[in-house]
């Protein structure tokens, strides 16, 4: 068994449960005898590092934004407390606001999970375009490039002309940095007269800081036999999550703990609810209990066939701010252009109102063609969003053709909490 395909990757429920938990106690207690601001945040609670037992206890703790994190670490630079100021740190990154974060150490397996899920191996020659200046990325995805044993090429934010150079004499087989630009080299190479297919070696990448569209996907890996797959991280906590084989929803790394809340009070809530993304990673130095990423995804326990045991998130459905919340539950635009693509003859709009204290959800329908089934579509079309967005429509509406356009917003929000 890999190191990066290890014994923690198929642990039992159970078993990962308590290995977090253990974790977490470890971390709450060097946390509250070595950061002022966790010590202060504790005592000002009135908890004790007892008290924070397991990761439902994580709930007694204040959710921080990224917002929040650079007003802390304005007041009290360069870490905001959160670091132990005596211990030794041997680099540290920037990102803007600006946010100052340690480096967690070598012994931190920082993206490596993502990369060997993704078939990265030695004997691949990894195009690593992402930024090695002052920020996390290149450096920390070369590292995890390196211990799935791949040779790594730090090309940076080089041209798009470089790039395709880099590609063409080092045998490049494999590329990591954005989807956008990976396009805009192949481009690049059609314009210098390359079949970028046929001339050149890249079989494999994985995609970071930016989504994956998946038409875009359905490109590389059609018209360019590209093997495609996506991380998902931020530059405050390091990796998150990752895509295996299987290209099902992400599985989620061993060194972080991941709790999906409610934005509006910090609770959790079940497994494929909608919520926020908060992320406490493990570790010894920088002591960040419950960052939130401000993106919303939901909790998935399907067993995946890869044989990892983790639970997953099921994407990014968006941010917290593009979100209404319904009876409870968060309905995001991204899902709603899930749904649209499942009807690509139908134009829709989403109505929040509000009667007697009750949230009242109502889809407007406007088929695009004469003669079709209401019936039909209606039953479809409520069984689709309820799937997808896991709230009950109250009403369909059907509208007559050119009521809606396609600049109309996805989702109107009548209610008024006067």
């Amino acid at each position: 068994m890999s190191e990066y395909f290890d014994i923690k990757e198929t642990m039992s429920h159970k078993k990962r449960e308590g290995y977090y938990n253990r974790r977490l106690s470890e971390m709450v207690t060097l946390g509250y005898e070595r950061s002022k601001r966790v010590k202060d945040m504790f005592d000002a609670r009135n908890i004790s590092p007892a008290d924070i037992k397991t990761v439902r206890d994580l709930e007694k703790l204040p959710v921080i934004s990224r917002e929040e994190l650079v007003g802390i670490e304005a007041d009290e630079p360069p870490f905001g407390g959160f670091c132990d100021s005596n211990i030794e740190i041997d680099r540290i990154f920037t990102s803007p606001g600006p946010v100052y974060e340690p480096h967690l150490g070598e012994s931190d397996p920082l993206w490596a999970r993502a990369y060997y899920a993704a078939g990265f191996r030695k004997g691949d020659v990894v195009l690593n375009a992402f930024s090695y200046h002052m920020v996390a990325a290149g450096l920390t995805f070369h590292g995890g490039l390196r211990r799935v044993g791949a040779t790594v090429i730090p090309s940076g934010t080089s041209s798009s002309q470089v790039q395709v150079q880099l590609i063409r004499d080092l045998g490049v087989t494999a590329y990591t940095g954005t989807p956008s630009f990976l396009l805009s080299i192949i481009k690049k190479a059609e314009e210098m007269g390359y079949d970028f297919k046929n001339d050149f070696r890249l079989r494999r990448a994985s995609f970071g800081a930016e989504p994956l569209a998946p038409s875009l996907r359905e490109i590389f890996e059609r018209d360019y036999a590209i093997d495609t797959y996506q991380m998902y991280g931020a530059t405050e906590v390091g990796d998150i999550a990752y895509e295996c084989s299987e290209k099902g929803p992400w599985h989620i790394c061993e060194e972080v703990i991941v709790e999906i809340v409610d934005p509006t009070n910090g609770k959790q809530v079940g497994a494929g609810v909608l919520g926020e993304v908060v992320v406490t990673r493990l570790n010894n130095i920088f002591f960040l209990f419950r960052f939130g990423t401000g993106d919303l995804s939901s909790l998935s326990e399907e067993k995946c066939p890869c044989g990892r045991t983790s639970y997953r998130l099921n994407g990014i459905a968006g941010r917290v701010g593009d979100a209404v919340k319904v009876r409870g539950l968060f309905i995001a635009p991204s899902q709603l252009k899930v749904i649209s693509e499942q009807f690509s003859d139908v134009k829709f709009q989403v109505v929040i109102s509000r009667s007697a204290h009750k949230d009242f959800l109502t889809v407007k329908l406007e088929p695009e063609k004469e003669g079709i089934d209401c019936n039909e579509l209606q039953s479809r079309f409520e069984n689709v969003f309820k799937e997808i967005c896991t709230v009950k429509i109250d009403k369909i509406e059907f509208v007559k053709q050119g009521i809606l356009t396609e600049g109309d917003k996805l989702i109107i929000d009548q209610r008024s909490w006067k």
